[in-house]
């Protein structure tokens, strides 16, 4: 990957999406929780509000899921320069996100920092509106 790629990674049942920041590292919400189990904050419930902002290494963040680079917006909006998207991802690290699956999930996290709008087409497969 390139810095500021979007980084798919494909758990079971859903994709968790953080953003590549260059050296090895992603940067990706996580839950606010340390003790819960070692899942993304995409799979977080419905009620859980909250979400911190990691800077992790890519391997750690993969598990021993699969994962791809997927600038899948690219084609319909311009993505900022790296150097600006890593800047904007950056400033955020250790910061608690507000969180919530149709509004707020890990895709909007990282669509906002590429692009300076949140989509998620995972919300689409649950019969909400994108957000």
């Amino acid at each position: 990957p390139k810095p500021g790629d979007m980084i798919e990674i494909k758990r079971p049942g859903f994709q968790h999406w953080a953003l590549y920041v260059g050296d090895g590292y992603v940067i990706h919400v996580t839950p606010v929780d340390e003790n819960s189990p070692a899942m993304s904050a995409c799979s977080v419930s419905l009620l859980t509000r909250k979400a911190k902002v990691k800077k992790e290494l890519l391997k750690k963040a993969v598990g021993n899921n699969a994962w791809a680079v997927n600038n899948k917006h690219d084609q319909y909006h311009n993505p900022f320069p790296a150097e600006e998207i890593i800047r904007r991802a950056e400033h955020q690290i250790d910061m608690v996100v507000l969180y919530h699956l149709f509004y707020k999930n890990c895709e909007h996290f990282a669509t906002e920092l590429r692009y300076g709008e949140g989509i998620s087409e995972q919300v689409s497969a649950t019969g909400e509106p994108l957000g």
